[in-house]
C-alpha cells in the first residue's frame, strides 16, 4: 500500500498528489512528424509545458508534460499516437541555494534513490522547476518536502 504524503505542492489547497502525468509518445523519426505532435495539442488549445526527446536511430521518445493531463491523453490516444503515462515529480529549483541540482542530487542520495532522468519545464510556475523520474516516487517526493522543496502539482501548470 502506497503511503499517503503531505499535500504540500504550490497551488493545491491540500487535496492534490505530489505527482504530475507524463507521456512517453513513441514517433518515427520522419521529417515533421515531432511537428504533427506538437499541433494537434496547439489546435485543442492544450499546452506543452515540458518536452524532452530522445533519438535513436529509426524511432524516438518524446516525452511531454502538458497543462491539462485529460485532455492530453484523450488527443493522443484520437489521434493514434503510440503512448504510455508516468507519474514523475516536478521540483522548484530553492533561489536560496546556490547549487540546487547538488541540493537535490544530495537528498536523493541520502535516501539511495536513483534519478533515471531529469529535464527542465518550459513554464515556469514559480522559477526554474525540473522533471524527475525516480525509483520510489513516494519516498522521493517526501524527502523532498522534509527537505524543504517545493513540488509542484498538477494544478500549478494551468493559468
Amino acid at each position: 500500500m502506497e503511503e499517503v504524503l503531505p499535500p504540500q505542492t504550490m497551488n493545491s489547497a491540500g487535496f492534490e498528489p505530489t505527482r504530475i502525468r507524463q507521456f512517453t509518445i513513441f514517433l518515427e523519426n520522419k521529417v515533421g512528424r515531432l511537428q504533427q505532435l506538437v499541433r494537434v495539442f496547439e489546435e485543442q488549445e492544450t499546452r506543452i509545458v515540458a518536452l524532452s526527446i530522445e533519438e535513436s536511430g529509426d524511432a524516438a521518445l518524446v516525452r511531454i508534460i502538458c497543462d491539462s493531463p485529460d485532455l492530453g491523453k484523450e488527443i493522443l490516444t484520437q489521434h493514434g499516437f503510440p503512448f504510455g503515462e508516468t507519474d514523475i515529480l516536478a521540483v522548484e529549483l530553492p533561489k536560496r541555494t546556490r547549487q540546487p541540482l547538488i541540493a537535490i542530487c544530495s537528498a536523493m542520495l541520502s535516501a539511495e534513490i536513483n534519478i533515471h532522468y531529469a529535464y527542465p519545464l518550459l513554464l515556469r510556475p514559480h522559477g526554474p522547476t525540473l522533471a524527475l523520474y525516480v525509483d520510489e516516487p513516494t519516498l522521493a517526493a517526501q524527502i523532498m518536502i522534509r527537505k524543504g522543496f517545493k513540488l509542484i502539482g498538477e494544478s500549478d501548470l494551468r493559468d
